[in-house]
């Protein structure tokens, strides 16, 4: 391999094994509590949606900070990686108390707001102790990234790993009870993912300050500015995408309750390979920031066509993955053969999907990092109206099916849009004021995790 490849593949390795273990965590403990009645199960999924809702915000912060400390490491400038690292802990501090305390005082009117009688009272348990754990929550994401914006996804994975596995192993004991352990139900599957977060959270603090040292002085009120301005497009992008992915649902419902079924086993199906997409993604940013950070337009050039090198050959693989194994996955999850049916069709009309779909995340990532985040937001906007409008469309011919291909035509739209209004070269930009200095030796990834937090 050249170039650039064997370095992302390095970094998102690790990335989708972090990603996995949670998908794989939370299938596990959905069938704990399935086991509760189904208005356990939509208590649960509501907090999940919630979650979901919130995580639009925390990534604003947390990819911020990949971005910032990325280019400053490039830009061989342990200072501003040293004031990133503390900014992003007061971002973090902040966003923490402007949404826990609100969440937890209104708990009980956010669950009335979608769900009644019993499983709202669930979901307001659960609530009680999810909103007060998410500075948890939110701190293991800051913690994270300032890792990989240092080149280490290895730690990450390692954390995620840990908690999950910890969540496999108190999910039972909290929800259904054990020995002298009560049964909590839905106040138990809370607990039990705040615990697993709080162990994995100590431990990672416990790993940086092995290797703390002060801080640069100065304020980090830019810097604060810096990182959300940095982050704001993947925050955006993020919230779209869960937007559209609701209103998809919505018009998958008019199909019947198998389509909408059927529809949740592909998607799920779906999740373990598109988790590469993203994987490659965030393996993208850490390097294209690194690379505007100093200065190199040739490697961020190059850089971008090794992306799109991994992202095509990791589209078509799961493009052809899910068409050839289309039946025996979807059998491991239902033999309902109406609901099977809907799944199968669905995954093998997203094998057109996924091809260009890989490129648009991937590439995403290349052109975020490197100062064109404004104009793919709107690259992915634009195509996302468009995925709904082809879907409406060609659902009442081909019902739906033209929900599916819908889908196609909105990736196709999106990376023709991103190259039509990002361009065919990735930009080095003046991050948040900083001059781009003439470029020099990059910094160790061990230097960042010297500095303060």
């Amino acid at each position: 391999m050249r170039g650039h490849l064997p370095r992302l593949i390095g970094l998102a390795g690790p990335v989708y094994g972090e990603l996995l273990s949670g998908v794989v965590a939370s299938v596990i403990g959905t069938f704990w509590v399935a086991g509760l009645g189904g208005s356990a199960v939509a208590a649960v999924t509501l907090a999940g949606t919630v979650e979901n809702l919130l995580l639009g915000l925390v990534l604003v912060v947390s990819s911020g900070t990949t971005v910032r400390l990325s280019h400053a490491l490039g830009a061989d400038d342990p200072a501003a990686a040293g004031r990133t690292a503390r900014a992003a802990w007061r971002l973090c501090a902040a966003g923490t108390l402007l949404l826990a305390v609100p969440g937890f005082l209104l708990r009980e009117h956010l669950a009335g707001v979608f769900l009644g009688g019993a499983a709202a009272g669930l979901a307001a348990d659960y609530f009680a102790v999810a909103f007060p754990a998410f500075g948890l929550f939110f701190g293991q994401r800051v913690a994270d990234e300032l890792f990989k914006g240092a080149g280490d996804t290895r730690t990450p994975m390692r954390m995620a790993l840990l908690s999950n596995a910890l969540l496999l192993l108190l999910d039972p004991l909290l929800i259904l009870g054990a020995g002298p352990l009560p049964a909590l139900g839905v106040t138990g599957a809370a607990l039990a993912l705040a615990l697993s977060r709080a162990v994995a959270f100590a431990v990672t603090l416990v790993l940086r300050r092995r290797r703390r040292t002060p801080a640069p002085s100065g304020g980090t009120g830019s810097t604060m500015r810096g990182i959300v301005a940095a982050g704001a497009p993947f925050g955006l992008d993020f919230t779209a995408r869960m937007g559209v992915g609701t209103v998809q649902l919505g018009l998958v419902a008019a199909f019947g309750v198998p389509a909408v079924a059927g529809y949740g086993v592909g998607y799920r199906v779906l999740l373990i390979v598109t988790m590469a997409f993203y994987a490659v993604r965030q393996a993208a940013v850490i390097e294209s920031a690194r690379l505007a950070g100093g200065g190199d337009t040739a490697a961020l050039r190059t850089l971008g066509r090794d992306t799109a090198r991994l992202a095509a050959a990791l589209g078509a693989g799961a493009a052809v993955l899910c068409a050839v194994l289309a039946v025996p996955v979807t059998a491991l999850f239902t033999d309902d053969p109406a609901v099977a049916g809907e799944a199968v069709g669905f995954l093998r009309m997203a094998g057109l999907y996924l091809l260009p779909y890989a490129l648009v995340v991937a590439l995403g990532g290349v052109y975020q990092a490197s100062g064109a985040g404004r104009p793919l937001v709107v690259a992915v906007l634009l195509g996302l109206g468009v995925q709904l409008g082809a879907g409406a469309a060609l659902s009442g011919p081909l019902g739906v099916d033209g929900l599916w291909a819908g889908m196609t035509v909105g990736a196709v739209a999106q990376l023709a849009l991103m190259r039509l209004l990002v361009g065919r070269r990735p930009v080095v930009p003046v991050v948040a004021g900083a001059e781009v200095p003439a470029r020099g030796p990059a910094v160790p990834a061990e230097r960042v995790l010297e500095m303060a937090d």
